[in-house]
């Protein structure tokens, strides 16, 4: 059994859904919470994608996990900060196809973090 079976369907495909609440409810305990600061925001998401790709996730995945866990704190959670307000904002106005290249791009952000190493 793999460590990712939770969030497989019986094809065997990542469930972005599923693996986006998994994400949200590891991130939803007070053991650690989003951070307000957006260099502590980096780490992270870094830390997250790490993650991800330790239970072999792939670039898409990622990028489909971002773009289902983003759309839920779009509509669900207040920005902490300015960075925050601003990714709500280009979220917003943004087309399905603008959303998922944000999505990659968090996830390229993420993996360029400095603390994403160690």
């Amino acid at each position: 059994m793999h460590g990712n079976d939770q969030v497989l369907g019986m094809d065997r495909e990542v469930q972005a859904e599923k693996v986006a609440m998994t994400v949200l409810a590891m991130s939803s305990g007070t053991d650690e919470p989003i951070p307000q600061d957006f260099r502590a925001f980096q780490a992270y998401l870094a830390k997250r994608v790490e993650m991800a790709q330790d239970l072999g996730f792939g670039d898409e995945q990622l990028a489909a996990i971002a773009l289902k866990v983003a759309g839920y704190l779009a509509e669900h959670e207040e920005p902490r900060n300015r960075e925050e307000y601003l990714l709500r904002e280009l979220w917003k106005v943004g087309t399905e196809d603008e959303r998922h290249k944000l999505a990659q791009l968090l996830v390229k952000l993420a993996r360029s973090t400095p603390d994403a190493a160690g």
